[in-house]
């Protein structure tokens, strides 16, 4: 198989070579030349998360050298659970919770994939590659961890001074060794432009081969995919019904991969995009124009970009207003209801949210009865709460057992640089791995 730009004005590529370049030369994000259909039967057998993520992702790898490791790759990757858990009694809402991994962040799938898939495809490079990664939060640890010590690549960590939790700060300067940590002065959309301004200057470009670990690296995306094939697989098996889900959604890789799910034929229902103040898609749904813009600070941190990159690869799948809008729906929540939503459904089902999965709960609270009632409902559970503690535990009352995996991130000494937004000082801080 072979992936194209959204942009159309780069030739078409490998799947190894999409994921070594991260960005297309034309400034696009890759996507599948063609789309494979899976029909149901391809999974029967396939239960685990790496079962059913070799049979979603071998039509994508078909042809590239990474084919014959696939199978290792995705016992590496995904080799911790992704739990569907009942929240009401009647079972029609649950919570998948993605928070299982080493940096506790539904993130943790993708980096390791992309970290398993680049270790192999680059085992006789004659230089290392640069991975570049831009993070309001959750994406930089997870990246991280998953390079960590890896041979052969060096990992640069940009994120927003200010605007990350402290649980989230530590796990982005913990690592040391081939993984450095920069606290950009600016927003997350100003390290995000960092990095897409990196992967088109031609003269670094000569001077170091740069990849980028984000969601807008299709080598994350996909295999976020792979939990919601296997969750709507699960609902399906045992209830003859597509589950619908909703989605804390920031840079939209998340939701794009859900969306990627249903198009290879997988029993998803809807998709509800569950965003905070940073309202930029809810407001080109409901007016049809698209308006980035700066982002706003909020408590759900991992979610503040003003204009997500990932919109790319929606439009590339529907093209016109009318698709996209058949395809998902969006709403924002305000820090208020975050608040709100976190204390009520602590009370209600006594259940712990971070702010981002509050933001979920909040949307999927606002539905009608009739809309709750219609079937299954998933809300999607992007972080464990404890990384978010300083705000969950006043508003709950109660303490939040922090997992063996994060504590053991708070005995590792830390080491961080400061950083202008602007691309001559990212150069300089490249220039002296």
């Amino acid at each position: 198989m072979k992936f194209e730009s959204t942009r159309h004005d780069s030739p078409a590529v490998s799947f190894g070579a999409a994921l070594t370049q991260g960005l297309a030369p034309d400034g696009g994000l890759y996507v599948p030349q063609s789309w494979p259909s899976l029909p149901l039967a391809a999974f029967e057998g396939a239960s685990s998360l790496s079962d059913v993520a070799n049979v979603m992702l071998r039509p994508f790898v078909e042809g590239d050298g990474i084919a014959a490791e696939l199978a290792a790759v995705t016992r590496d990757a995904f080799d911790f659970p992704a739990p569907l858990v009942p929240v009401t009694d009647d079972g029609k809402l649950s919570v998948l919770e993605l928070f299982h991994g080493p940096t506790a962040a539904f993130k943790d799938f993708g980096a390791r994939f992309l970290a398993a898939c680049l270790q192999k495809l680059r085992q006789d490079a004659s230089r290392p590659l640069n991975i570049l990664v831009a993070t309001s939060g959750d994406t930089g640890g997870a990246v991280a961890a998953a390079f960590h010590q890896r041979p052969g690549i060096v990992v640069s960590v940009l994120f927003p001074k200010g605007m990350v939790s402290p649980t989230q700060e530590r796990q982005l300067t913990c690592w040391g060794d081939n993984v450095r940590s920069y606290r950009v002065h600016g927003t997350f959309d100003d390290c995000q432009r960092l990095v897409k301004e990196a992967f088109v200057d031609s003269s670094l470009k000569s001077r170091f081969e740069l990849s980028s670990a984000n969601s807008i690296n299709l080598g994350r995306l996909l295999p976020q995919a792979v939990y919601y094939a296997a969750t709507s697989l699960a609902v399906f098996r045992a209830h003859g019904v597509a589950p619908n889900f909703v989605i804390p959604s920031g840079n939209l890789g998340n939701s794009v991969a859900c969306v990627w799910a249903r198009k290879l034929g997988l029993p998803i229902g809807r998709v509800v995009l569950a965003h905070n103040a940073n309202r930029a898609v809810p407001d080109f749904l409901q007016s049809g124009q698209w308006q980035p813009r700066p982002s706003i600070p909020t408590l759900a941190s991992a979610m503040d970009v003003g204009s997500p990159s990932n919109l790319e690869r929606l439009r590339a799948l529907f093209p016109d207003l009318d698709s996209v809008r058949r395809a998902v729906r969006a709403e924002s929540v305000s820090d208020a209801e975050i608040k709100a939503r976190t204390i009520a459904d602590f009370r209600q089902y006594g259940k712990t949210w971070c702010p981002h999965t509050a933001t979920a709960a909040e949307v999927y609270a606002r539905m009608s009865p009739a809309m709750r009632e219609s079937g299954r409902w998933v809300l999607v559970s992007t972080a464990h709460p404890a990384k978010f503690r300083e705000i969950v535990e006043p508003l709950t009352g109660a303490r939040i057992e922090m997992p063996e995996s994060l504590a053991k991130l708070f005995s590792r000494p830390v080491s961080c640089e400061e950083l202008e937004p602007n691309l001559a000082a990212l150069a300089g801080a490249l220039a002296t791995y």
